[in-house]
């Protein structure tokens, strides 16, 4: 069987991600489409706005063949850890051939010369970075410019955008798993990641978010296939619950267990401590806490991991040890064909509770962890959490 592979988060599935799975599958000529969706808790370090089976459910209905859940430990990482997880995941998978991704450049050697550009990083390169980390500068922009002095602007010009950011780490990740699938990279239709403004078929899910949260009911239903908009007015989960639980591990926990986690370093957790103390209130802490270097999102991800209990040491031991394939979801008339292929996979295929018994070791503490990041979620949202079950959608 050949497989395409889709990394993604649905938060939510929107018009523009019906048209990627569809072009995959067009694309690739692969025999099924197998998305690597985060969880319950996106690369934003906040809660995704559907719980992760009612995301899996819409990935199915939009044409996927079958979802399987990222491990929190990666879907709260950093671009390249969260790039190297996935397909790392998706490697193990007989049949894996071809990655497809949403991007604003749909030159497949681009992407193939940057990867190479920026895994071999010269010494000059490190260097030039250094020197800007030093003085403050943001680790995008401070990369940006170190690319430029080295003699690789072409490259720099690529990296400005986070889904070509993305695509390149998903090449390196190729490169690191020694992974013969090919990268198949798909021009975005409509707006771009994180624009805000609402259009009128093929808005970001920033602005989707955005809309649901102001009761813009129509303006959703433009942009995001029916059976996802019935869910994001009658489950939608704002947060503020969970923003409160942050604030909460921030205050509690000492510098010591805060640097445990992963990019809490240079201070930065003395930082978060003495903010939060001053600043109960969840947005004006990360606010206050954002600097050019320490950008928004690398805070709310410190908050979320410590929150989660996840440290750098699981991270790392996780990129390492073996694993596991939690399916979320899968159509019901390919269960036979997607499962069996599953079945063969070099880590263990979770669809039921007795799989459970072939998780030992890091993969169970990595389980273990999901089972958490399912009930905290449960716990904010105040909606039970599924927390095992694969569902079969017909």
């Amino acid at each position: 069987m050949k497989i395409c592979g889709i990394i993604c988060e649905y938060n939510p599935l929107h018009n523009g991600h019906v048209y990627l799975i569809g072009k995959a599958r067009e694309l690739s000529g692969c025999d099924a489409v197998i998305c690597m969706m985060s969880g319950n808790f996106t690369q934003r370090g906040e809660p995704a706005v559907l719980d992760k089976y009612a995301r899996a459910g819409h990935a199915i209905l939009a044409g996927a063949d079958a979802v399987i859940e990222l491990p929190t430990v990666f879907a709260l990482s950093p671009a390249e850890l969260f790039a190297h997880g996935a397909v790392r995941l998706l490697n193990a998978i007989p049949g894996f051939d071809t990655l497809a991704f949403g991007c604003e450049e749909p030159d497949r050697e681009r992407f193939l010369a940057a990867a190479k550009t920026t895994s071999e990083e010269s010494r000059g390169f490190r260097r030039a970075l250094r020197l800007r980390l030093k003085a403050g500068i943001s680790l995008t922009r401070a990369r940006t410019e170190a690319l430029v002095e080295t003699g690789a602007g072409d490259t720099a010009a690529l990296l400005q955008s986070p889904n070509n950011i993305l695509g390149v780490e998903y090449q390196k990740a190729l490169f690191s798993c020694g992974s013969l699938a090919q990268i198949l990279p798909v021009k975005r239709t409509g707006a771009n990641y994180s624009d805000e403004e609402l259009y009128k078929n093929f808005s970001s899910a920033t602005a989707i978010r955005a809309a649901v949260a102001e009761g813009k009911e129509r303006a959703v239903r433009k942009n995001v296939p029916d059976f996802v908009a019935d869910d994001l007015f009658s489950s939608a989960t704002d947060g503020a619950v969970f923003k409160k639980l942050a604030v909460y591990a921030a205050l509690t926990q000492s510098a010591e267990q805060l640097r445990r986690v992963l990019d809490c370093s240079e201070g930065l957790e003395n930082r978060i401590k003495a903010l939060a103390k001053d600043n109960p209130d969840y947005d004006i802490l990360i606010n206050k806490a954002t600097t050019k270097r320490y950008i928004s999102s690398r805070i709310r991800r410190i908050l979320a991991a410590a929150t989660l209990g996840i440290s750098a040491e699981l991270v790392r031991k996780a990129l390492r040890a073996p694993l596991y394939l939690k399916v979320l979801a899968v159509k019901n008339d390919r269960a036979d064909d997607v499962l069996g292929a599953l079945g063969r996979a070099a880590f263990p295929a979770i669809a039921r509770k007795g799989d459970l018994s072939a998780l030992s070791g890091t993969a169970k503490e990595v389980y273990e962890n999901d089972l958490l990041a399912a009930d905290i979620y449960g716990l904010v949202s105040g909606k039970p959490a599924n927390r095992t079950q694969t569902l079969f959608i017909r």
